[in-house]
């Protein structure tokens, strides 16, 4: 039995979410159609994360497991003949030999898991700021027409750095077992009416970058203080937060993974050219 990691892109926008619905109209329902097309059998998949209606992806991580010999570009391309354009797999690779890292030895395949191995996640939140909004972004990025301070955004991200708890950004039917995460990045640009917001951190809450990033937008457009994001951060209260955005913009951009994995490290981004 070996076990095979997937490298996943897709745009959202035509997606209930992630996670397999009774609907069927959800990434993983098509990955996994797709799975047992190819493959002829049908055969379960485990996310790194999973991701709500309307959010993108540059680097889902996926894995199942099957006794199948298929050489790893043979996943790849037979897998992508059944998706539908909206959905791609990037790469694959076949974890199924003990090998040995540093000076211990450990089983790929009963030991990775795409959501528990997984060192920390990198979300991009693309948002167009301009008076007029663009409908060639409709579904591909947020939008704002006030104005918006990109250095008071910057220093308003100051207290979110770090170990924390974030229950002030967390959706009410969030399942985390704990609100506590570690924030070990935020970057924001502006390239021209564009506006990249970038967030590493162990883990992520339900909605907690959604949230964040609305959080964000009332600072940066004066309607809060500098201090305000690391007040709520300390309050705990979801309540006196601004409203989740919207999830047009949010793109899961990477899974980072130790390097004894082997796995394809692709640091996808979004540019925003437009």
């Amino acid at each position: 039995m070996k076990r095979i990691a997937l490298g996943v892109q897709y745009n959202g926008a035509d997606w209930q979410g992630y996670q397999v619905q009774p609907h069927g109209c959800t990434v993983q329902d098509k990955l996994e159609q797709a799975i047992e097309k190819f493959a002829c059998v049908r055969i379960g998949t485990t996310c790194a994360g999973r991701t709500d209606a309307g959010v993108h992806a540059l680097g889902q991580v996926v894995h199942f497991d099957t006794d199948l010999q298929r050489e790893p570009h043979a996943w790849v391309r037979g897998i992508n003949a059944f998706l539908p354009d909206s959905i791609g797999v990037r790469w694959a690779k076949e974890l199924h030999e003990v090998v040995a890292y540093g000076e211990a030895e450990f089983d790929p395949a009963a030991d990775f898991h795409a959501r528990f191995s997984a060192r920390s996640r990198t979300y991009h939140y693309l948002l167009y700021n301009h008076a007029v909004r663009a409908p060639l972004l409709a579904g591909r990025a947020g939008f704002t027409h006030r104005p918006l301070d990109v250095a008071r955004m910057r220093a308003a991200v100051a207290p979110l750095i770090g170990t924390h708890d974030f229950s002030a950004f967390r959706a009410s039917g969030c399942q985390a077992k704990t609100p506590v995460k570690d924030m070990q990045e935020i970057t924001i640009e502006r390239h021209g009416d564009m506006i990249l917001f970038t967030l590493r951190a162990s883990a992520f809450l339900h909605h907690m970058v959604r949230n964040l990033v609305g959080a964000l937008v009332y600072v940066g457009q004066g309607r809060e203080d500098t201090t305000w994001l690391g007040e709520l951060l300390a309050g705990r209260d979801r309540t006196l937060a601004a409203p989740t955005f919207m999830p047009d913009g949010l793109y899961l951009a990477n899974i980072e993974y130790d390097a004894k994995w082997g796995l394809p490290q692709e640091t996808p981004r979004i540019l925003p050219a437009f």
